[in-house]
């Protein structure tokens, strides 16, 4: 990619002359010199393109081999951000579709978080490839799972806290940093009283525990994961089967940790041995613990945090990196729990 060159403000543009600035606003033109890539970069029909201009409120243009950008001059310097990180994608032969873009927009979107720029952000590097962050929480994230023994992810659905726990603990095993993987799951809708379903154990916990599965064939072979777990180098069990073991040289993961009691997460906590790291996951908004139980995630998060050795990192809705709908879903959500919890205050005020 060439230099890129400011374009002087101007009050208004002639129909088919590149987007220029209005008053008080910016605009820029990126030139890009490998006309191989840059179809890819636009994408079909420039919808990559269509889809900044949606999300960042900019009037984006392509003639030849440029792009220009003009709008508002803090949207232009993220559109600017987002396109050459996308760029950089392409030059390392790595594929640009619609995620990358929504994830490149979010990472470059410096009101979000200012504290990385694109060319330092963190990976995951498995034998199938590096998993990079695709937002500013999962570039926190990944920094914590690399740094830090023991990990609380807390974040509505969707945020990237299993697939990236899962991530670490393939690469940790390939590279030998551990000698085993054991994921967890508490199997919360059947009490983890599991005799009345068909089959055997394997039968009766593998629907709980399929997310988990499908993290682990996404990085590496099938083949491979099934070996594995033949030779006991990764376990796949429900939280019951935690009890009264020591797991020394380890990568433990807990998923949705929010449906753990308060002595059930102090049991999984206590099962740490030397050279072990553990990751515990959960949303706090979907506890499906019986009314009056307190959730161990909670109380783990309310005993433990800022202790030596935690880290503990938040996701938001902007975190979230499945369908668009979803972070709205989930704001919608959050709104509507707002409300009530306003409602319930004003009226025991009233009633006082």
């Amino acid at each position: 990619m060439s230099q890129i060159a400011a374009v002087p403000a101007v009050p208004s543009r002639p129909t088919g002359t590149p987007p220029g600035p209005a008053p008080g606003g910016k605009a820029v033109t990126l030139q890009f010199n490998d006309n191989t890539l840059l179809p890819l970069l636009l994408g079909d029909h420039d919808r990559h393109l269509v889809r900044i201009e949606q999300a960042l409120g900019v009037r984006l243009s392509c003639r030849g081999n440029r792009v220009a950008i003009a709008g508002e001059p803090t949207r232009v310097d993220t559109a600017q951000a987002t396109l050459e990180g996308l760029w950089r994608r392409l030059e390392r032969g790595e594929s640009v579709g619609r995620p990358e873009v929504e994830a490149a927009i979010r990472l470059a979107d410096t009101e979000i978080d200012p504290r990385l720029p694109l060319s330092d952000l963190p990976a995951i590097r498995t034998r199938r490839g590096a998993v990079g962050p695709r937002s500013s929480g999962q570039a926190a994230y990944i920094d914590a799972l690399a740094a830090a023994e023991m990990v609380f992810a807390v974040g509505p659905a969707g945020t990237g806290k299993t697939y990236l726990a899962v991530a670490q603990a393939v690469a940790m095993l390939l590279e030998g940093k551990v000698d085993r993987i054991v994921l967890s799951r508490p199997a919360v809708e059947a009490g983890e009283r599991l005799g009345f379903l068909p089959g055997d154990m394997k039968e009766k916990v593998d629907p709980y525990l399929r997310p988990l599965y499908d993290a682990l064939h996404d990085m590496m072979p099938g083949e491979q994961v099934i070996r594995r777990m033949g030779t006991g180098e990764i376990e796949v069990a429900p939280l019951a089967f935690m009890r009264g073991r020591t797991l020394a040289h380890a990568y433990v993961i807990l998923d949705e940790a929010q449906n753990t009691t308060a002595v059930q997460m102090k049991m999984f906590l206590t099962r740490m041995g030397e050279g072990t790291r553990m990751v515990i996951t959960g949303d706090l908004s979907q506890v499906d613990l019986p009314s009056g139980v307190t959730s161990g995630l909670r109380d783990a998060l309310e005993t433990l945090e800022g202790v030596a050795g935690i880290r503990v990192v938040r996701f938001g809705t902007r975190d979230v990196v499945r369908h668009p709908l979803v972070a709205r879903i989930v704001d919608a959500y959050d709104q509507r729990a707002a409300a009530v919890g306003e409602t319930r205050r004003e009226r025991a005020a009233a009633a006082r």
